[in-house]
């Protein structure tokens, strides 16, 4: 039970778990950036670079902030596309309906100044 399993490694497959990485990185760049609010969902949505042409889109939309499952789902059976569909996969009416909504999340929200409340009662 403890042999080591002869693993040869081909060039081909080499190259193929480079891509991998590379995509899985590039992935991780451009999440990253949205929930930062450095790119706006909808923005990816229309433009797909090469990177998120396998993403899911459901998880374009959870990696903004202050998004989860309910809100996903809830986006998305509005416009009715599944969560699992590919962002490359999608038409360009599909873009456009899905980029609406999203248009109104900012890139980034203005900082709040430290003199503002939320409640005007704990003045």
């Amino acid at each position: 039970m403890n042999e080591k399993a002869n693993v040869t490694t081909s060039p081909q497959a080499v190259r193929a778990l480079r891509q991998a990485n590379h995509v899985r990185h590039a992935r991780s760049v451009l999440k990253t950036q949205i929930a930062e609010g450095q790119i706006t969902a909808a923005e990816v949505t229309l433009t797909c670079p090469a990177e998120a042409n396998g993403m899911p889109i459901a998880q374009l939309l959870s990696s903004q902030r202050h998004w989860g499952k309910a809100r996903r789902t809830a986006c998305l059976a509005e416009v009715s596309v599944s969560e699992n569909k590919p962002l490359g996969s999608l038409t360009e009416r599909q873009r456009r309906i899905i980029a609406s909504p999203l248009s109104h999340v900012t890139a980034r929200a203005p900082a709040r100044s430290p003199w503002q409340t939320r409640d005007k009662k704990a003045l």
